[in-house]
This record gives C-alpha cells, structure tokens and sequence, in this order.
C-alpha cells in the first residue's frame, strides 16, 4: 500500500520549573495515499488540450484573414480585425460555459457561434483558394477552426453536470430568486440618488421661498422703526460661509442667532460647529 508523509501538530502539555503551558508539538507520520484519480486527470489534459486547439486556432485564423484583409488596409489594421474573426466564436463558447447549467439561456450563445464560426471558416477558406488557386487547401484551412470549437465542445460536456428536469426547475427558481435581488440593488441605488435630488431641490426652494419673503406690509412695525431683531437682509441662495460672513457683517456675533440664520437661508442642517468656525474665520 502506498503511503505519504504528513506533518501533524497537536497541543500537549509542557512543564518547566512547575509552570505547565500547552505547546504545540510536531510529529511526522505516514498516512495511506489515495489512489490516483485518473478521471480528474483526463479532464485536466482535455481541457488543457482543448484551450491549446483554440490559441493555434486564433492564430491560424488571425494569420489567414489578416493577410487576406491586407490587400485593402495596412497590415496592422487587417491583421487588427481578423481577430474578431475567431475571438466571436470563442466569446459565445465563454458565455455558452458560464451558462453550462442552464440550457435554455445557453442556446443563443451556442447558435451565435456557430453562425460566427462559419464566417470565420469561409473568410479563412477564401483566403486560401484565393491565393493558391486550389479549393482544397481553402477548405483544410477552414478546418482547423472547425476542429478547435469541437474539441472545447466536448471538454465542456466533460465539465458539464447534466441535471434531472425537477432539479433544474428548483435551480431555475432559486437562481431567479437572487437574480431579482440582484437586479434590485442598482434600482434602490438609483431610486435613493433621486429622493435625495429631490430633497435637495425642495431645501432649495424653501430657501428660496424664504429669503424673498420680505414683508411688504410695515403697518406692523413699531412707529419709530426700531427692531428688536433686527436680519440681515437675504440676497438669494447662499453657501454656510457665505451666510455667516452676511450675519457678521450685519453685526450679529451671537453664535446661536447666526446659526439660526444659515440654517434659514443656507442650510437647514448645519452643523453648530461648522457655522461657528467661519464666525471665527470672519472675526
């Protein structure tokens, strides 16, 4: 039987000069080795066969159409755009593999990509007619993408976990389930800039409400003129520290009559500390 080495640490108790503490303490033992998986290690390899198949593809193909396109463009862009020849198909296979557990969403990427592989093979089989003149090197050529898609077919049917008719209606519920939570939380993001636009906006108004209602009608005034509290008088919206120089200017100082000033004309929610450094700035 074959056996590994593993390293075990365990905590034990350790006296010294009658002080016990728990220590670790190491110990090197041999355990019986799991046989070899060698389903896991078939996957492995076809996987990785796969991915190669699909770069000497790409490159084959980016080659091919890249030196048909240049006959019309500089060979930077021709070769540029002949990856999109390739990359299309290999993008729908990403999707297709993302979406392996759910067929149903998994079949638009999978037609999609075979309608860009077929473009693909017939730009690569134009190039080779084109430039030897003979129909069958066109169409080995063609091939070689052909060859690359099905070999990451049949890794991903490796990979793939088929699921019986009732669990995949349980999957399907349950990832609908948390796909509409997801959907949601953009939705609340956007709902909440918009109340606090709009909060915003009616603070303002009022602001402005307040500060241009100046009473017209003085028959309430004392007849010598005089005011108990007197305002500076409001020019339009304000910032705090524009507020604070104004009160200041007008002669108000009082901490708690300036404060009660901004928050009218400026800022219903400042803050007392805030309002009383720019009254330190100002003075």
């Amino acid at each position: 039987m074959k056996t590994r080495t593993i390293e075990r640490t365990r905590l034990v108790p350790h006296t010294v000069d009658g002080q016990t503490e728990m220590v670790l303490d190491r110990e090197t033992i041999e355990v019986p080795a799991p046989p070899r998986d060698w389903d896991q290690a078939v996957r492995v390899a076809v996987t990785i066969g796969a991915a190669l198949l699909v770069t000497v593809s790409l490159t084959w193909t980016t080659a091919s159409i890249g030196a048909l396109l240049a006959m019309s463009v500089v060979a930077v862009v021709a070769y540029g755009a002949a990856v999109a020849f390739d990359a299309a198909w290999i993008m729908c296979m990403g999707v297709e593999w993302l979406l392996r557990s759910d067929p149903d969403r998994a079949t638009l990427p999978r037609r999609v990509g075979h309608a860009a592989l077929a473009v693909s093979m017939g730009a690569v089989f134009a190039h080779g007619y084109l430039f030897t003149g003979q129909w069958i090197v066109g169409a080995v050529g063609a091939l070689v993408s052909t060859l690359a898609k099905g070999g990451w077919t049949i890794a991903m049917r490796a990979h793939t976990r088929p699921l019986d008719p009732l669990t995949q209606q349980w999957v399907a519920k349950r990832r609908a389930a948390v796909n509409g939570q997801l959907a949601l939380i953009p939705i609340r993001r956007e709902l909440q800039r918009g109340e606090a636009l709009v909060e915003a906006e009616q603070r303002s108004l009022a602001a402005l409400a307040d500060s241009g209602s100046a009473d017209p009608d003085q028959s309430g005034q004392s007849a010598d003129g005089s005011d108990p509290d007197p305002q500076p008088t409001a020019t339009g919206p304000m910032t705090i520290k524009d507020a604070v120089r104004t009160a200041v200017d007008s002669g108000i100082r009082e901490p708690d009559r300036v404060l009660a000033y901004v928050r009218k004309v400026a800022d219903a929610n400042a803050r007392e500390d805030t309002v009383a450094r720019y009254i330190r700035l100002a003075g």
